[in-house]
């Protein structure tokens, strides 16, 4: 009888049968599995190995002449990538300092009157560059109500490869409640340093946020502030209120379709993007651009924002894909830990974050002062959906009640 017709065998005195043909089955799909997986990883290492390494012809071993001159030509590519960046940066700084002219031009709310005519609060607004912890040039925003007591003051923290410009709008809606607001484009974003749409780590923003509120802080000393942060912002604002120094100069928190629990679209990707972030951070990876999902239901939204020059639109950069993994990873393990009193605001319908990881931090954070709203069958970016006054006069009333007496008490009028 042969080995591939018997599906069980009888072993011994004992007469215990054997599964011995279902087992070897077993065993070799098993090690199949895991060799293929490791030839592709292999495969996918040497390819990026042979694509990254200089093509060079045979030559005879190095003499001290070819060192220096292979010194010499790293030293080049260096100054070359860095006056790359820099051309970069100059270009969208002059963007975004030309967005500023337009806006005043068209009597955007730059004047120092309050408009009686139509009830709306006109505002100061002027931008600015700050220093980031790594000493980098950080493009900066302000939208300051001329009339009235500041009741306290909104810093906006943008998400992935837009810029804090987008916020223009709301800034004015806030105004006109008395609230002050100050944005911050991130490294590689907007206005500030870096190549357009590269993160070398969010940490550094994180960091940059910290230091950012603080300097605001100091320069409005009693004035209560508030953190807001969108998609990956806003992983970016949660991560810095885990600093204890950060959640005390905080009266609260806003966040709008937080990039939390973000997961890749193929396995493997997790396990290859460390090592690719490593070798190939600047490579924009091509499979992770996405066109087509819609981010607002608002048609002029969405040709406003993909149309912008300020927004970044090629493929996902190596490094900055792996540090949003790695933000969503840590606060995804911390949710429990979370102390800051915050209100979170997600689109049911969102196609690019996750609104049930959403739910999961208003469930599982120990905050004693927290809201959440879902809207059913919204979108993405949130601020510019079609209902973006009702959904920005929910955030203000959400930090009214905040400031309000009786402060601690969480009626949850939100949910």
């Amino acid at each position: 009888m042969e080995a591939v017709q018997v599906e069980e065998l009888t072993s011994g005195a004992s007469g215990r049968i054997i599964p011995v043909c279902k087992n070897l089955r077993r065993a070799v799909f098993s090690y199949d599995a895991v060799r293929r997986g490791l030839i592709l990883i292999q495969s996918i290492f040497l390819w990026m190995i042979v694509l990254l390494l200089p093509h060079r012809h045979c030559s005879p071993p190095s003499s001290p002449s070819s060192v220096a001159d292979s010194a010499s030509e790293a030293w080049l590519m260096k100054k070359r990538k860095f006056r790359k960046d820099e051309e970069d940066t100059l270009r969208r700084r002059a963007l975004a300092e030309a967005l500023q002219m337009v806006a005043a031009d068209a009597g955007a709310g730059m004047e120092s009157e309050s408009d009686s005519g139509n009830g709306n609060s006109r505002c100061l607004w002027s931008t600015s560059l700050f220093s980031g912890v790594r000493r980098n040039a950080l493009f900066c925003r302000s939208w300051l109500p001329v009339s009235g007591e500041l009741k306290g003051i909104l810093i906006i923290i943008h998400g992935l490869n837009e810029h804090s410009g987008r916020y223009a709008d709301f800034a004015r809606q806030l105004n006109s409640y008395n609230f002050g607001v100050y944005a911050m484009d991130w490294i590689g974003h907007g206005g500030s340093d870096g190549l357009h749409g590269y993160v070398p780590s969010l940490d550094y923003v994180v960091a940059d946020t910290g230091a950012f509120l603080e300097k605001i802080n100091r320069g409005h000393p009693g004035i209560p502030c508030f953190l807001f942060g969108h998609s990956t912002g806003g992983a970016v604002v949660l991560k810095a209120t885990s600093c204890p120094q950060i959640e005390m100069m905080l009266e609260g928190i806003i966040l709008t379709s937080p990039a939390l629990r973000v997961t890749p679209a193929h396995p493997i990707v997790s396990a290859v993007a460390p090592l690719f972030s490593l070798v190939a951070p600047r490579y924009q990876f091509k499979g992770s651009h996405k066109r087509g999902i819609p981010v607002s239901r608002d048609p002029a939204a969405l040709v406003a924002k993909y149309s912008d020059p300020l927004v970044y639109t090629g493929p996902m950069r190596v490094r900055t894909g792996h540090e949003i993994l790695r933000i969503s990873s840590y606060l995804t393990r911390n949710f429990k830990s979370v102390t800051v009193p915050f209100f979170v605001l997600h689109g049911t319908a969102d196609r690019v974050t996750d609104p049930l990881a959403s739910q999961d931090l208003y469930n599982e954070a120990a905050s004693e002062f927290k809201d959440i709203k879902l809207y059913d069958g919204f979108l993405h970016d949130l601020l510019f959906e079609p209902e973006r006054e009702e959904i920005g006069q929910d955030i203000i009333d959400w930090m009214e009640r905040k400031l309000s007496p009786g402060k601690l008490e969480n009626v949850n009028n939100y949910c």
